[in-house]
């Protein structure tokens, strides 16, 4: 037995402390036959299945070209992990957990309880496959994406724990440190990451939970944030939300039916990076944690004049509507729609997914409560170059602390029959 199975609560064993590393070898079996049944019977046409559950449940495929949760019209609430590997896990125990992952996953977004029993229809005398808060729930627009850290292909040390150094793509490499980035370690980096997202919370935290239960023994989570009221539409059929600032947030953000400048801005083309990378996509996490308290004492006047535009309505202070470009020449200079507009940064558009989120209060009593920001692009280094923008001269800046960070890369979508392990091993 290994340490880390030996380890536990109590002295329990694995078997009492529920999924042992042969209980995941177990589900990554029965997951492989659940995944061979949901791409025959079960998940065989996407679009069908969005009619599938309680009448207006939405539903969206999980198999096709592109992992579903980046151009996915942005749901209301997300949980978010990221994961450690184990010291001694192996490159055998992570190929079996992410094909553990597929299966479970492969369900969830169904609306479907993890494992064949569920819930409550497996054996009374063992721990149920599933933890059963999402029953009688639809799929409530679940979207499930996994990423892969740079310390999954090499450790800060320069070990190649799995032998997936010579696999890395050359565009992942841990962000570099901004100016005024106050970030800290708990709030950073990981070797895996899931972005569960969807319109139900408890539908949203059920799947990292189950996520996180199957990788017990192989993986820990690092951190996790739940974020709410998303701060970014990514189609046009959604309304501009707004902040905790009180602005619209992400008016010209990429949308789904840009179709050709998802292609230039978000996936990897043939030929940008390591072949297993076409069609996926870098996601980028920070925690940016508001200070509320100045925000509020702060003028109107002075909150417009950060932010460049028109509290009320959104509109540029150029002048227009909200959708009216704004005239960069007449802006403050200072501004953040000034300084994070594509005409400063060599065209550059960011997929933004961001999420309002907040932690209670902090121990002098200040709102702990900012801006999950996520955002997908085709190299991190598009989002290196507008963040420099931003944190050399925002005006914003002065009402942000910048805490977390993290990059992964976002392999592309999983086909009928699959799993998330295929582009990663070969």
């Amino acid at each position: 037995m290994s340490t880390r199975e030996a380890r536990g609560p109590e002295g329990q064993s694995p078997e009492a402390r529920g999924l042992s590393r042969r209980g995941l070898f177990g589900l990554a079996g029965v997951g492989a036959a659940g995944l061979a049944l949901g791409g025959g019977a079960g998940v065989a046409a996407g679009a069908a299945l969005a009619s599938a559950g309680p009448a207006g449940a939405s539903q969206y495929p999980f198999h096709g070209a592109h992992q579903a949760g980046v151009t996915t019209p942005a749901q209301d609430r997300l949980h978010f992990a990221a994961f450690d590997l184990a010291p001694d896990a192996t490159a055998d125990e992570l190929r079996a957990l992410l094909d553990a992952w597929t299966a479970a996953a492969a369900r969830m977004t169904r609306g479907l309880p993890v494992g064949a029993g569920g819930a409550v229809d497996g054996p009374p005398s063992a721990p149920p496959d599933d933890t059963g808060e999402a029953l009688d729930l639809p799929p409530a627009g679940l979207t499930i994406t996994i990423g892969y850290g740079p310390t999954l292909f090499e450790t800060a040390d320069g070990v190649d724990r799995f032998g997936l150094a010579a696999r890395r793509p050359a565009a992942l490499t841990p962000l570099p440190r901004f100016s005024g980035d106050a970030l800290r370690p708990e709030w950073t980096g990981g070797d895996l990451c899931i972005q569960a997202c969807a319109d139900d919370p408890q539908v949203a935290v059920h799947a990292v939970r189950n996520l996180t239960r199957i990788a017990f023994g192989t993986a820990v989570i690092r951190w996790s944030q739940l974020g709410f009221g998303r701060t970014s539409s990514t189609s046009t059929a959604q309304q501009t939300p707004r902040n905790l600032f009180g602005f619209k947030d992400g008016t010209a953000n990429l949308k789904a039916e840009e179709t050709r400048a998802i292609e230039e801005n978000v996936w990897v083309a043939e030929g940008d990076d390591v072949a297993w990378m076409t069609g996926g996509s870098y996601l980028v996490a920070r925690k940016i944690r508001m200070l509320i308290e100045g925000w509020d004492r702060t003028r109107l006047e002075e909150q417009e004049a950060v932010i460049g535009r028109d509290k009320r309505d959104g509109a540029p202070l150029s002048g227009g509507g909200e959708f009216t470009a704004p005239d960069l020449a007449v802006l403050p200079a200072a501004s953040h729609v000034r300084l994070a507009h594509p005409d400063l940064n060599d065209g550059i558009r960011l997929l933004r997914r961001g999420y309002n989120y907040t932690d209670g209060t902090d121990e002098l009593g200040r709102l702990d409560a900012g801006l999950f920001f996520l955002s997908f692009q085709r190299d991190p280094e598009r989002f290196v170059r507008v963040q420099r923008s931003l944190a050399g001269h925002d005006a914003l800046n002065e009402y942000l602390r910048h805490v977390g960070s993290a990059v992964f890369a976002v392999p592309p979508g999983v086909p009928e029959g699959g799993s998330y392990s295929d582009a990663l091993f070969g």
